[in-house]
């Protein structure tokens, strides 16, 4: 957990304020600092909400500090992908004309 340390310091906590905050020892804290133990889910989603970062980056398993934002299902049927796909093609002059078109369609209805 090499990011663990660095999230800590960069926060200006202590050993001890971490270990207080997730209530637990300081020796724990040191020890998942330099691998010497592993904490349990719940201690790593207190750390993870505490530092507002991922779990994954927490235990090195991605480089990425941010959480990942929730994401909602949509599903597109193959006409409106491959529209979206045309739509990304664009020059930001055309997606507006484009979308200021079915902003006044939709209007209409």
């Amino acid at each position: 957990m090499k990011h663990l340390k660095v999230l800590r310091t960069q926060h200006h906590l202590s050993q001890q304020q971490l270990a207080d905050y997730l209530h637990i020892s300081q020796q724990s804290v040191y020890k998942y600092e330099n691998s010497l133990a592993t904490p349990d889910l719940q201690i790593l989603i207190a750390m993870a909400d505490l530092f507002n970062c991922s779990i994954d980056y927490l235990v090195d398993y991605s480089s990425i500090p941010h959480k990942i934002e929730p994401v909602t299902e949509i599903s597109l049927n193959e006409n409106e992908l491959e529209m979206m796909k045309s739509f990304r093609k664009l020059s930001p002059s055309h997606m507006k004309l484009v979308t200021d078109l079915i902003t006044e369609l939709s209007c209409k209805k």
